[in-house]
């Protein structure tokens, strides 16, 4: 689900994602202060109802299967499986360089390592 893997942590402050503006936005560069912004985000209800979306949409689901796994054996021939192999390995070597560069970082970027991506889009 790498559409939705990232989204509650961008989009749970909610200056970032506004699900509603009450004013229009400012056309002229410099114009808006903090009163025109406060008067242009969503209400509190409004606020909590798309975080609760997001926060929805940015959980796991409950049949979660790991890319590159399958739990049904779909190919008996040798190529397709040997193919299926190979993609499960280089995922490793992937999984395995973004842990290495997440190693050294305050905050790991993990979004996109294939220990945390689903095999096909579910929502």
């Amino acid at each position: 689900m790498v559409i939705f893997t990232g989204l509650f942590d961008y989009g749970s402050w909610m200056p970032n994602t506004p699900t509603t503006l009450q004013r229009p936005p400012p056309t002229t560069k410099g114009t808006a202060n903090e009163s025109s912004l406060l008067g242009t985000l969503p209400d509190v209800n409004v606020t909590v109802n798309g975080i609760s979306v997001v926060w929805l949409l940015s959980k796991q689901s409950s049949d979660f299967v790991t890319l590159g796994r399958y739990p049904d054996e779909r190919f008996s021939e040798e190529i397709p499986r040997h193919q299926m192999q190979l993609f499960k390995e280089e995922l490793g070597r992937l999984s395995s360089e973004i842990k290495a560069r997440n190693s050294g970082l305050e905050i790991p970027y993990t979004f996109l390592d294939p220990e945390f991506l689903e095999n096909s889009v579910a929502i």
